[in-house]
């Protein structure tokens, strides 16, 4: 078992557990995930993954879509698989779990440990402008201004702060669009797309998040402040 992102309260039967490399958890263990304390987004992994039915190919909820599995609710219960001999011996290494007399949160394996930094009250995300700037008076002002998080979920995240003036009006036909992709509505408040963003639209695209700065946004709690920069193409 493997949680990754951090930090927020993690127990195994009210012992502490660690946050970001792998431990043991033995049959009928508590794992209590508390609610964050920065950040807004953990994964929990499990070795040998969840035997549930894929839906073209993938086991995840698509919640743009609502293809894959229902999205899980209070009281869900879900299968585990037992991980092939290959996991389990990188995992294991020569040492056979215990998980007795408290040590059920031990540390196992030759995993390395995930660091990870929650974002601060204010994250600087690093912008390219394009493909459609030019609808815009002024394209610069994105960098000029800040913004503060507001509704998010896996789809996007919604920027607040002065709009931005378009010099043209109207929208496009309906074109592709990338994770990263800041595309500017009618209100003229920037919202940018992440992981589960849909594959077209017809507002304009003012600029495109660098793939390595995604993360903050998508980790960004309500009201963080959001400052663009970069350069032109």
């Amino acid at each position: 078992m493997r949680p990754h992102r951090r930090p927020r309260p993690l127990t195994v039967d009210g012992h502490p557990a660690p946050y970001g490399a792998p431990f043991a958890l033995p049959t009928g263990a508590l794992l209590t995930i508390g609610t964050p304390t920065h950040g807004i987004r953990s994964y929990l992994a499990l070795a040998g993954g969840l035997p549930i039915p894929p839906v073209l190919g993938s086991r995840s909820t698509d919640t743009l879509s609502t293809l894959g599995p229902p999205p899980l609710s209070p009281g869900t219960t879900l299968p585990t698989a037992t991980p092939p001999a290959p996991i389990l011996r990188e995992l294991w290494g020569r040492h056979a779990p215990t998980g007795q007399n408290g040590n059920t949160s031990r540390k196992i394996g030759a995993v390395d440990f995930v660091p990870w930094s929650a974002p601060g009250a204010e994250i600087r995300v690093r912008v390219r402008f394009g493909p459609r700037e030019g609808w815009f008076a002024e394209p610069g002002e994105l960098l000029r201004r800040v913004y503060t998080v507001g509704q998010g979920d896996r789809i996007g995240v919604r920027l607040d702060g002065p709009p931005l003036a378009r010099a043209i009006a109207g929208e496009l036909p309906s074109e592709g669009l990338v994770a990263g992709a800041v595309q500017v509505p009618g209100d003229g408040r920037p919202l940018v797309f992440l992981a589960d963003h849909p594959t077209t639209g017809g507002y304009p695209v003012i600029a495109v998040v660098h793939p390595a700065d995604l993360g903050l946004l998508a980790q960004a709690r309500p009201g963080t402040r959001v400052v663009f920069h970069g350069s032109q193409r």
